[in-house]
């Protein structure tokens, strides 16, 4: 009796498909393509590299210097502190914040266009997805804020490489959370229209409050409660303590432009601001897998 009739038939041209099964090394690869993916639409979106610094820079060499002559004109030259230099600060952090929301964005493009829907179904892990693509965002908002970091010497600020290389750092970790925050935004939106809304009304109050533009000190007492409330603000004094420490400045302006934030007059130190910056992103990063686990 032939073999094909002593066991299971045979069906002619089905072929076998073999679904790999999920593994620590998948979901590690699948990571490294969504980060390289990022990094791929980054450099070849050439408008989105050039729209992302316009605001920043208007913010830094525009606003900046007028304000600096305005403050020139009232008397306070002799102070010795640039207002392009104290603002330098909140102007990095500003601008890894806009890159980190539009890569964040890019989630509910892919949804409208149904790539998101092939990567769900694909054999890793939807939490490998979630990790690439905060990665991804940060990388992508760390490398657009160089250039920032580059007009350095226009904002008074000097090109020390340790002070170079800690700047970036605290960049990346504040566009890690950011982009944490946008991902889990966009894990339940479904247009670009309503994302974006909705992320001008959230970036804007958290700029205003952050310090990216006056000191922190000498604040109304509701104004304070609120700037100590908002997550960027433990990303942007960091970066104001950094460039400040590389500036010949005398105690007394140490204290009024870069008073650091207090807790009931405790001041926090940097090593703190920056684990509530990291557990905000691991913790925002979380609940966006959570959310993704939930997708149809």
């Amino acid at each position: 009796m032939p073999a094909a009739t002593m066991g299971e038939p045979e069906v002619p041209g089905v072929a076998r498909v073999r679904v790999p099964e999920r593994s620590v090394r998948h979901d590690l690869r699948a990571v490294k393509i969504v980060l390289h993916r990022e990094l791929i639409r980054f450099w070849r979106d050439k408008l989105r590299m050039v729209s992302g610094l316009i605001q920043p820079v208007l913010w830094l060499l525009v606003m900046g210097t007028g304000l600096s002559n305005l403050l020139a004109r009232g008397g306070g030259s002799d102070r010795g502190v640039d207002l392009k230099t104290f603002i330098f600060p909140g102007v990095c952090a500003m601008s890894v914040m806009f890159t980190a929301m539009f890569s964040a964005g890019s989630i509910v493009w892919d949804r409208e266009f149904g790539f998101l829907r092939e990567m769900l179904v694909a054999p890793v892990s939807r939490s490998a997805i979630v990790v690439g693509k905060c990665l991804g965002g940060a990388l992508v908002a760390t490398v657009q804020g160089t250039v920032i970091v580059a007009l350095a010497g226009l904002a008074g600020v000097p090109y020390d490489p340790l002070l170079l290389l800690e700047l970036l750092g605290l960049m990346f970790i504040g566009a890690f959370a950011l982009t944490g925050f946008g991902v889990m935004m966009a894990a339940r939106i479904t247009s670009m229209q309503s994302f974006f809304g909705l992320m001008q009304m959230a970036m804007m109050p958290m700029l205003f409050l952050s310090g990216a533009l006056y000191p922190l000190n000498g604040l109304p007492a509701w104004l304070a409660v609120l700037t100590r409330f908002n997550p960027l603000t433990y990303a942007v004094d960091p970066l104001r303590r950094a460039v400040f420490a590389h500036l010949d400045v005398s105690p007394a302006l140490q204290r009024t432009f870069n008073p650091g934030v207090t807790w009931n007059g405790w001041v926090v130190p940097v090593w703190l601001e920056i684990v509530l910056v990291l557990a905000m992103g691991f913790g925002l990063m979380g609940v966006a897998i959570l959310e993704f686990r939930r997708v149809d």
